[in-house]
Formats: C-alpha cells, structure tokens, sequence
C-alpha cells in the first residue's frame, strides 16, 4: 500500500457537530464521515479520530462507531491500519468525488503595451533595499504597534512637500491620508463621502476602475472632448451632482489635459451647488514636453477638491501605497471609516518610503523614468509610422489612443493583439453611453525596455497591420 500522510484534525466537533438522525446509529456515523470525503473536507490520507474519542464526543457506544468505520473500508473510502488507526483511502471511488470548479486565475498584466505597469529599476530597488534592511535590523516601536489609520506622519509630510513642489497644490501634511493606492482612495470616498444612489458626473469614456469604486452611486455619463470634460454638458444632464469623477491632468482614455477654462468651470460649478471633485491625477508624473497646468486642488479657493494619488505609476504598484489630500472637514468621516475597516496601515513599507523620498532616491527615480518612458514612447511611434499608422506623440502619460474606423472590431484587434505578445487594450467597452461608443486600441509604454516593447510591437504589427491601416485617415 502507498504511503498515507497523516492528517489529525484537532476539533472534528466543528466538521460534526450533529450526527444524521435517519437510520442506525453506526450508519448515521458512515454516512457523515463519507459526506466529508466526498466533498473533500476529509482529503486522501487524512487519519480519522480514534473511534473512542468519537463516541465520546456524539455520546454513542464505541460499537456504533467501529462499525461505521468498517462499512467505509468495505465501500473503499478508507483504510485499517493495525495499530495506525483508520485513514482515508488513498483513492476514493471515482463516483463519490463532487467536482469543485476552480477559482478563476488572476492574469497579470505583464505584456509590452500593457497598461499600469511600473517602472522596474534595479538601482531604486537596491536603494529602497537598502532602507528596509535597515528598519529591519533596528527596534523600531511603530512595528510593534498598530499604526496611525491615517498613514506614517514622516511618508504623509514627504508627500505634502512633493505635491506642493510638483503639482501646485495648497496643503497641510495632516490634510493626507495614505491609502493602499488608488481603488483604496475612491472606495473611502465612495463610502465615508458620498451616499448610495448620488449622482456622480463620470467621465466618457473613462477610468474603468473609477467606475468600480463607485458602483454604488449613480453614474452620469459626461462627454469628453480636446478640452477636457464637458462642463456644460454635465449641468444640462445632472445640475445638481454630488460629485464629478475626473482626470483632469491627462484623461484615461482619450489622453486629453484639461483646459484652464474648463478648470475654472468646473470648480465654479462645485462652489455654486456644494459638490465635490474628486481629482485623479493620473499620470501627472510623466509630461515630457511644456509645463503641466496646475492641479485643480491647487487652484481650488472654495475647498471642494479631493485630491487622488498613488506610487504605483511612479515606483511599483507592488507598495500599494496611495493618497489622498483631503478638505479638512472630510479628515474626520474619511479617517474614521479607515480606522473601521483597515484598522491600520502597513508601517514598515510606509517608513521606509518616507525614507527613500527623504533621502532624494525618488526624484532621481523619476527622472531615469521619464527619459525610459519617452525612448519607449518614441521607438512605439516609429514602429507605429513604419507600419503605414498616422500617430500623433503624446506630451503626457504612459499610453497613446490609436483611432480605429468607425465600423472596425477592436475587441477583436486588441484580442489578436495579445495572442501575439503586445497588450493592446479595446477603448469601445470604456464607455457608458453605448450610442457614443467609438473603436481604438490603447497602446501603453511603461514596464519594459524600450528595445523589448518594439520588438513585441512590430511583430503585432506585422501581422496585424492591413487591418489596422484601414482605420480612418
């Protein structure tokens, strides 16, 4: 016989707490414990528990039980060692296995031209290794403790200092709460903010993962065009909104800035009817031509603007470190909701973030990502142009819109796409208005070397690229 892995089960009171009352006793006891074999909670070669300590426990005679165990060796769903005990079977009978469907596989995003991929740089990491190492090897009293539900006090006025320098904003470090990114950030404000069933202008097309942040409120679609999000479109749909969802800095999908004006339209609208913006900056990090325009908190008198940020463009997304910049009078709901739901944040990768923003690791990060990102978006532009395709260079971010025809399948251009290695994304789901949906392909540039993204990208396009020249001109 093969050899059997023992497997005791301390409490078998939680697997049976009550025997089956229909028929003998000792075919009550069979009929439980093949119950649990059959549906896998007793797996092949676990021991079952000495039939003294069963009677005990059911209150049966020891009879009953040794005769239930032995009607499940006649059937073979376990074996009698001499001086073992009862295990069971190696192989049950095939029959009696309950088929369980497999939980669905997580797919990483991992292709070139994917999206949402950072930035791995060897240098950064021995660096950010280096200060962990550090934290680790020195008793620290914070790591022995539950931390603070808003966010290490060192990381929150690194933050503050970087946002004030980089993106205009007006703040006080106790106005940032760190998040576990961005979907972190909307969902507090989806919950301690906002009430199910408010309306929240959304852009459109947009953010898909904004959209699942606030599922629970009532979307309402606003177009979005070379300026931006359309103001007066979303007065006429929904005049007296909760909240505008927007990325203002470069918009996903379209890649559009948002114009000083529509800016200032845009806040006035808030100030007038008492609303909130909840700013997304996205990819503001990464602008390689001009000087960006302002963040809107940053120009925002009235106190109307939610800031949202993360690291994980920048840096990785595997820190799972994002932010907030809060109105204070939104401190207080917003950190009292964290504090119930995530009881605290991870200190020791806060701390040492705090670290490597302090020692000045992440802006020399940032500009060694800047120059990787802009090759990676000049060599897919000239693979793009070689291939017969009219594209325009972003100034901004880490992806570019390629229009398709009207008419054109590009679920089924950005499928074929991936089956060849390049993570090309369809733009006609991104939108909510199904009238308004229109064909592309979202083509990243972040997470790779600039030589391997081409290399993915011309394959794709040397197999692809009939169809996609019939795009409009």
């Amino acid at each position: 016989m093969a050899k059997i892995n023992q497997t005791n089960l301390p409490d078998w009171s939680a697997l049976i707490p009550v025997l089956p009352t229909a028929g003998t006793r000792a075919r009550a006891v069979y009929a439980a414990l093949r119950g649990l074999i059959e549906d896998g909670r007793l797996p092949p070669g676990a021991k079952l528990p000495p039939s003294r300590a069963l009677a005990q426990q059911w209150g049966l005679a020891r009879g009953a039980v040794v005769a239930g165990f032995e009607m499940l060796v006649a059937d073979g769903f376990a074996v009698a060692q001499v001086g073992a005990g009862t295990f069971v079977a190696p192989q049950v009978p095939r029959a009696a296995v309950v088929a369980v469907s497999a939980p669905r596989a997580f797919v990483p995003m991992d292709l070139p031209g994917d999206l949402g991929l950072g930035f791995p740089d060897p240098l950064t990491l021995r660096q950010f290794r280096v200060i962990l190492n550090r934290h680790l090897s020195r008793p620290i009293a914070t790591l022995y403790h539950y931390a603070d539900p808003q966010g290490d006090r060192a990381l929150r006025a690194e933050v503050a200092q970087y946002l004030q320098v980089a993106r205009g904003l007006r703040l006080h470090p106790d106005q940032v709460v760190l998040t576990s990114g961005t979907q972190g950030a909307l969902d507090l404000v989806a919950r301690a903010v906002l009430a199910p069933g408010d309306e929240v202008w959304m852009e459109d097309p947009g953010y898909p993962s904004g959209k699942a942040a606030l599922v629970a409120q009532r979307l309402i679609p606003v177009p979005v065009d070379a300026e931006g999000l359309d103001v007066r479109a979303g007065i006429a749909r929904a005049p007296g909104a909760r909240a505008a969802y927007v990325t203002p800095s470069h918009q996903f999908p379209l890649g559009v800035a948002m114009t000083m004006p529509r800016r200032l339209e845009l806040l006035a609208w808030a100030d007038q009817i008492g609303g909130w913006i909840i700013e997304d900056d996205y990819d503001s990090e990464f602008r390689f031509t001009g000087a960006p325009l302002a963040a809107l908190q940053g120009i925002d008198a009235a106190g109307r603007v939610i800031y949202v940020g993360t690291f994980s463009k920048a840096l990785m997304p595997g820190l799972r470190v994002g932010y907030l910049v809060l109105p204070e009078a939104l401190l207080g709901p917003v950190i009292d909701l964290r504090r119930r739901t995530d009881r605290a944040p991870p200190a020791l990768g806060e701390s040492a973030l705090a670290e490597l923003l302090a020692q000045g690791h992440f802006a020399a990060h940032l500009r060694r990502a800047r120059r990787r990102v802009r090759a990676a978006r000049d060599r897919l532009v000239a693979d793009l142009r070689a291939a017969g395709l009219a594209v325009t260079p972003p100034d901004q971010g880490l992806h570019l819109l390629l229009d398709l025809a009207a008419g054109q399948d590009d679920l089924a251009l950005a499928a074929a796409a991936r089956a060849t290695g390049f993570g090309a994304r369809p733009l006609s789901p991104l939108y909510l208005e199904r009238a308004r949906q229109r064909p592309g392909l979202i083509l990243g540039f972040s997470g790779h070397t600039a030589e391997g993204q081409s290399r993915a990208a011309r394959l794709w396009l040397a197999r692809q690229g009939e169809a996609l020249r019939a795009r409009a001109a």
